[in-house]
């Protein structure tokens, strides 16, 4: 495999601002990748490498409802990383529910439907995209905060549900599937957030479609069954728009 397998491919990574946002943007450019930092901070994000060096980014502010906004920018993209989210802990109060529903599962869902768009409308000779979409382990198991549970079960049936029509020899979809790491989320975290950024790209390496990065063992065995058993499920219930 070649030590920078992402050279000449741009990807773009919301999020950014984030702990595991910035680690994947480091381990990305290590890569070879062209970067692309989606981010709702309106503070300049700046990244260093290992010597100290800054990282080479385009910095694009952008706010959950203004998905479309981004479309001259994901054109561009060979790649998009859906990372961003919210945790409501223990609020469960109506502005909590919205906005846990808004940021992890309809703004994701907004981007899956515009990215896949784009890809669709590549010429045939085009080389695929991609689009990696991180639901966490809280799509299966208790994350000690129910409107987190809630919506990112949501984000990933509306997924599971989307790819049956989306996927595509154009589009690559991948599901990021991670247990708990140190982040502003959850800063008692088990896992730092430049293991889980490495582990990713390795098993993206390895072509699978399903990555999933935790110390708990069940999610090994539960998440592959619970996406196959959902994937049935919606085939065999559901129409498409073609149908």
């Amino acid at each position: 495999m070649s030590a920078q397998p992402f050279a000449g491919r741009t990807v773009a990574v919301t999020g950014a601002s984030g702990s595991l946002g910035s680690a994947l943007l480091l381990a990305l450019h290590q890569q070879g990748a062209a970067l692309v930092a989606l981010t709702s901070s309106d503070q300049p994000l700046t990244l260093t490498s290992a010597d100290g060096q800054a990282l080479p980014l385009e910095q694009v502010p952008w706010r959950c409802g203004d998905e479309q906004a981004l479309k001259p920018v994901l054109e561009r993209c060979d790649v998009l990383v859906i990372n961003h989210g919210f945790n409501s802990h223990g609020n469960r109060s109506a502005d909590a529910v919205w906005r846990s529903l808004e940021v992890n599962a309809l703004s994701s869902w907004r981007l899956l439907e515009l990215f896949a768009a784009i890809a669709n409308s590549d010429p045939p000779e085009a080389r695929a995209r991609e689009l990696w979409m991180n639901t966490s382990e809280a799509e299966i198991q208790a994350a000690v905060s129910p409107l987190y549970e809630i919506s990112k079960r949501l984000q990933g049936q509306l997924l599971s549900l989307r790819s049956l029509d989306l996927a595509s020899p154009r589009l690559r979809l991948r599901r990021l599937v991670l247990g708990p790491f140190r982040s502003a989320l959850n800063p008692i975290g088990l896992m730092s957030p430049a293991f889980v950024a490495r582990e990713i790209l390795r098993q993206v390496g390895w072509n699978w479609g399903l990555v999933i990065v935790t110390p708990n063992p069940l999610t090994y065995v539960l998440m592959p069954v619970a996406t196959m058993g959902r994937w049935l499920y919606f085939r065999a219930t559901s129409k498409g728009s073609e149908a």
